[in-house]
């Protein structure tokens, strides 16, 4: 991935700089973060839904290699919020600004 996942220092002023408004920005990042989170939360159901048992049995469940590594590769991703962050401010987000009379019609 191209996103370090460790926490950085980020400039609030170039954050608010896109929307003109800090708080207009962070409830567009909160969004796409939310999009790419349920996206990613879908990926790991679909490939660790090849392991699922229809024993309830806490005795026979073994560790499964493969479905170790498939966590651990999603543990490491970087976190939605940072990739959130990443796609505004790169430009990648489209969003648009409601009107405060659109919502009485």
């Amino acid at each position: 991935m191209q996103t370090n996942p460790s926490i950085i220092t980020r400039d609030v002023d170039k954050i608010a700089a896109k929307t003109g408004n800090v708080y207009e920005s962070i409830s567009i990042i909160s969004q796409r973060a939310r999009q790419i989170s349920s996206k990613m939360k879908e990926e790991l159901s679909g490939k660790l839904s090849e392991f699922a048992s229809s024993v309830d049995n806490l005795e026979e469940i073994f560790e499964n290699r493969e479905q170790i590594e498939i966590s651990k590769y999603y543990e490491r991703m970087p976190k939605p919020s940072a990739l959130a962050i990443d796609d505004f401010m790169a430009g990648k987000v489209d969003y648009r600004v409601r009107e405060e009379g659109a919502d009485e019609k």
